[in-house]
């Protein structure tokens, strides 16, 4: 194997493409045709709030143990329609993490609302329960709890202190479905919690797709009602066909029957998916502590839903930026991301819209010392062992050049 780095003319450590995921495998064909075959024979064209979206929920509040759900167009969509429901005071600011997605920024500042940033701890993507206490004013009227690339937020500790003051908890869900803490699934913790079921998440509803979650029926109405054009769900003389009887403005935000048939069979298989990117992460995690002299995992553990695998580079090591090391690795023929453009006040255009000009030190220590390798569930014991010998490949040539 050559020593020459791929990205300064080199060989590349591996030469052919990672597995690919192909999320829309035979199963969620099948759903497909099974789903164009059931309106064909009801000679109906599919529509929305169908057979295929009830089954879909039915299959989602199984799997949390209780609760109501309902299905969006959007991960944004559901977490839009998840803060218009709790009718929250207009102005009011949200205590947010700092590194996500900006659509969970958007739906915030959509309803009116001011977001208002909480640190994460040190070394991690999520925010902790004295980051986010530290946080609290008079003016809060909720927090939004972002699950971030795959691991659990402290949700428990968040939902006690907020509770003690009459704080709204949202669930962000979107990177970590299934993750589990303190023996539940997250999304059950909050007042109300929102998912994304895009293609790239651990389990999809087709191209795009969104779950609002909550245990509470009143606010399981409200929600429908905000994702449908103020239709007063709940109501025993509802006409669906009367909007003299709406509510309130609002969108029409409905996901598909076609997709909800594509999300069962995708969902079906969720538990799986998971352990089979924990066993990656595991796998990897292992030989990295054990041959590496300047990376460290990011630890996930049995209860985590591993979406992307943060690598942290130890600066002093090495004669080089972090930033330089990834994009050499990815050179080397390992997908990644070198460096995570997600935290929240770095982007110019979101700074008028937050509460003030606090910095997030632990969110951008972390993001400024990590890069991401991507993953899914069909990576397996020839990446572990291609990765680990790209991590070396590079670090040894940068450690040798320190010298």
């Amino acid at each position: 194997m050559s020593k020459q780095l791929a990205i300064y003319g080199g060989k590349p450590y591996r030469k052919s493409l990672m597995p690919p995921r192909i999320a829309f495998g035979k199963g969620e064909r099948h759903s497909l045709e099974n789903a164009l075959r059931y309106y064909k024979e009801k000679n109906s064209d599919p529509g929305y709030q169908g057979f295929f979206e009830e089954k879909y929920c039915k299959l989602f509040t199984k799997f949390m143990k209780g609760g109501y759900a309902d299905c969006v167009a959007t991960g944004t969509a559901a977490l839009y329609t998840a803060i218009a429901a709790l009718q929250l005071p207009k102005g009011s600011e949200i205590i947010v993490s700092p590194i996500t997605d900006p659509g969970t920024i958007s739906a915030i500042i959509l309803n009116q609302h001011v977001p208002k940033l909480a640190d994460t701890l040190p070394s991690n993507y999520n925010m902790g329960v004295a980051e986010f206490v530290s946080r609290i004013t008079k003016k809060t009227s909720a927090v939004l709890v972002v699950h971030g690339a795959g691991r659990a937020a402290q949700i428990s500790g968040i939902v006690k202190e907020a509770n003690k003051r009459n704080i709204a908890v949202i669930e962000d869900c979107s990177q970590s479905h299934g993750a589990i803490h303190n023996g539940k699934r997250i999304g059950v913790f909050g007042t109300i919690s929102a998912f994304s079921t895009m293609y790239r998440k651990a389990h999809m509803t087709g191209s795009t797709g969104g779950v609002v979650y909550s245990r509470s029926k009143k606010l399981y109405n409200l929600f429908r009602s905000y994702a449908d054009r103020g239709k007063p769900y709940g109501q025993k003389d509802f006409d669906d066909r009367n909007p003299n009887q709406f509510l309130f403005p609002a969108l029409n935000l409905h996901l598909d029957e076609i997709s909800c048939a594509v999300g069962c069979s995708s969902f079906s298989r969720l538990k799986k998916t998971i352990q089979q990117r924990q066993k990656f992460v595991f796998a990897l995690s292992k030989e990295i502590i054990r041959k590496s002299n300047c990376c460290c995992p990011y630890l996930f553990t049995k209860d985590d839903s591993p979406f992307f695998f943060p690598i942290f580079v130890n600066h002093n090591k090495i004669k080089c930026k972090k930033t330089d090391f990834a994009k050499a690795l990815l050179h080397e023929g390992i997908p990644l991301n070198p460096h995570y453009q997600y935290v929240v006040n770095s982007w110019p255009w979101v700074k008028k819209f937050l509460a003030d000009k606090f910095i997030p030190k632990n969110a951008f220590r972390t993001v400024s010392d990590s890069f991401n390798i991507y993953l899914n569930e069909n990576y397996g014991a020839r990446e572990v062992e291609d990765i680990i010998g790209a991590i070396l490949k590079v670090e040894n040539y940068f450690i040798s050049k320190k010298k």
